[in-house]
């Protein structure tokens, strides 16, 4: 099962039996605003803070997820997952609602995939039969949090990228339909000495190719056994970065076969910068877009590398650089190669 020093392969395939996706009034403005199950029209949710709309958006997700997979609260053993707030509190409190036993994660904008990476591992080993799993983010929290208040009307440079105020949640089980989850990369802290928190893309490409490079070896594949390699939001920037390094590198990956959650999202046109981020920026992306084309036979092996900036306001403001990671989860329509 352990593949390598850092993979894991899943001989049982967890199957992704449904999703749950929920994004706000931007999204709904956006590239793919049908791979959504519910959008909505106002950013606060008729909430009275950011965090509690983010709260709500993180519990109409797993409802979603579990109507579509016809189970009940009770039916699931386990919550994996976080978000970008202080002790990811709104996915803490949102599990309030449920009463299900939880594993709360923090792997910033990849902890999408380090959650699914985690509950197929659970499943695959007979730990669980049904569990969940996702993260969430919200354009004005974050920024309330890790750079600004939107109110301030702050200019950013043109590295910036735009938090997605959206959820996304996968629904695993032992058995069913759907996409199996058949191996995953761990990735490990990559630090290349960056400080500006305004370059994310640019901070993360060497994380996300670093976990690519291991995946490809210890799986002992090409890049071309995928239909598609995306990252988490890396942005135009960090894309570029990352595309670069991997054919310095050696790899034959073809430009169109190497795309990122964070150019999938938004249209041309909106005021997005570099591009999109933010926890549930992937999460989004995976569970609603790239899922639906996968089922409709658009492709049927998908390798999804979220990265993740590890920072905090405490260690911006104390001018230490940005830890980043990236982790892999492949993803395959009919089982995957033993």
């Amino acid at each position: 099962m352990l593949n390598g020093h850092r993979t894991w392969l899943f001989e049982n395939e967890p199957v992704v039996v449904s999703t749950g996706t929920v994004g706000g009034p931007f999204e709904a403005r956006g590239k793919i605003p049908n791979d959504f199950d519910l959008l909505h029209d106002d950013i606060w949710l008729r909430q009275d803070s950011f965090e509690k709309a983010q709260k709500v958006m993180i519990e109409e997700a797993c409802q979603k997820a579990m109507e579509k997979a016809n189970v009940q609260k009770e039916q699931v053993q386990f919550f994996l997952g976080g978000d970008l707030i202080n002790q990811i509190t709104p996915t803490t409190f949102a599990l309030k609602t449920f009463g299900t036993p939880y594993l709360g994660l923090f792997g910033a904008c990849s902890t999408s995939m380090e959650g699914l990476a985690l509950g197929a591992f659970i499943v695959n080993h007979g730990g669980s039969t049904c569990l969940m799993t996702g993260s969430s983010s919200h354009n004005a929290a974050t920024e309330k949090q890790f750079r600004y208040p939107t109110e301030y009307g702050g200019q950013k440079p043109p590295t910036a990228q735009w938090t997605v105020t959206g959820a996304g949640v996968a629904l695993l089980k032992d058995k069913g339909d759907g996409p199996r989850v058949t191996s995953a990369t761990i990735g490990r802290i990559i630090d290349m000495g960056l400080t500006d928190p305004f370059n994310m893309g640019g901070a993360m490409a060497p994380a996300a190719v670093d976990t690519i490079q291991v995946h490809l070896k210890e799986r002992g594949i090409d890049p071309s056994y995928y239909d598609l390699i995306v990252t988490g939001d890396l942005g135009h920037i960090g894309r570029e970065i990352a595309l670069d390094l991997l054919i310095k590198h050696g790899y034959k990956i073809e430009e169109a076969h190497f795309q990122d959650c964070g150019l999938m999202i938004y249209r041309e046109g909106q005021p997005v910068l570099a591009g999109a981020s933010g926890a549930g920026c992937s999460a989004a992306v995976v569970y609603g877009h790239l899922l639906n084309r996968m089922k409709a036979g658009e492709f049927k092996r998908l390798l999804v590398v979220a990265t993740g900036a590890l920072l905090s306001p405490l260690t911006f403001q104390q001018s230490e650089t940005i830890p980043c990671i990236a982790h892999a989860v492949s993803i395959e329509m009919g089982g995957g190669a033993k």
